[in-house]
């Protein structure tokens, strides 16, 4: 008898005590996605309705809010039904749709930071040449891109995935991630080469043109007056918090997830959950915050909510 089993249901294994505190979880996570669509769509608002937020550091940041509204809406829909239900189950194919849709938009997000950082590059390196350099068909091509491209490539990991013979129905995760690949009988070589193909290509390439762009802010800012830096400094970090934020989280998807060692389940089940709930929230506090015009519309928007 063939000893690969025929998987068509996969058990999400990284949930704790969902029983017993089942509505507790709900409410905390129904609570977080609604506060993630409120908090982002107002800043996507903004920007939209106010004519001077129409350039092109507003634009990416608007593009970036979207990603993290798409991203949790990814998630949240089926851990709202999970938490009050028996099972945790979740179809292969779905298993596959969830895998393909986050990993398009978490690489998506490292292109969008990388458009902002050459942005920030060209405005403040390269002044005069802005205007003819970060064009509307620039904004256009950079955004579509940052899309298009990973749809594209993880398409074809998809495909790859869909043909692997599955030995085991258990993930350790509370969705569909890079710990999928323990379910395999036999690790593909294939999709092993063209992982690392796809985390270089849309994953750490861009993270190192990010690095060296903003290492170039900072000696050119250094070198040159007051004024220069302190432009640098208000429209750059916000965008490194950012990063640094979200690359540490994706350092400890693909990274921990793949330990095949007895990492403690509620140290797993806390860091996914500030995956999910801390990063897309981290976005726009930080724009809102931190971004002079941005911050300076949101206190009008909510001085006016007050007067009424």
């Amino acid at each position: 008898m063939d000893d690969e089993l025929n998987v068509t249901y996969i058990t999400l294994g990284g949930y704790l005590e969902v029983q017993k505190y089942r509505y507790l979880y709900f409410v905390i996570m129904f609570t977080v996605y609604i506060l993630i669509i409120c908090c982002n769509s107002t800043i996507v608002c903004l920007i939209v309705i106010h004519r001077n937020l129409h350039e092109p550091m507003y634009i990416f940041i608007a593009a970036l809010l979207i990603n993290s509204v798409l991203y949790s809406t990814n998630i949240y829909p089926k851990l709202l039904i999970d938490f009050l239900s028996e099972n945790q189950i979740i179809t292969y194919s779905a298993c596959l749709l969830q895998w393909y849709i986050y990993y398009t938009l978490a690489t998506s997000e490292f292109l969008l930071l990388s458009a902002m950082a050459y942005d920030r590059y060209v405005s403040i390196c390269k002044p005069l040449q802005y205007p003819t350099v970060m064009r509307k068909t620039t904004i256009k091509v950079f955004l579509v891109s940052a899309w298009l491209v990973p749809a594209c490539e993880l398409a074809v990991a998809v495909v790859l995935y869909a043909n692997v013979k599955l030995c085991h129905s258990t993930l350790k995760g509370l969705f569909c991630n890079s710990s999928g690949y323990t379910l395999q009988c036999v690790p593909s070589v294939v999709l092993s080469i063209y992982g690392v193909f796809t985390l270089l290509n849309i994953g750490l390439f861009p993270m190192l043109f990010i690095l060296f762009t903003y290492t170039r802010i900072l000696i050119i800012s250094y070198r040159s007056c007051n004024n220069v830096r302190k432009k640098a400094a208000q429209t750059c970090l916000p965008h490194l918090l950012v990063l640094i934020n979200f690359s540490c989280l994706i350092t400890y998807d693909v990274i921990v997830v793949r330990l095949e060692s007895d990492f403690p389940k509620l140290a797993r089940l806390i860091m996914t959950l500030q995956m999910i709930m801390y990063h897309p929230l981290f976005n726009p506090f930080i724009y809102g915050l931190k971004m002079k015009e941005i911050s300076k519309h949101l206190k009008g928007l909510l001085f006016q909510v007050k007067s009424h």
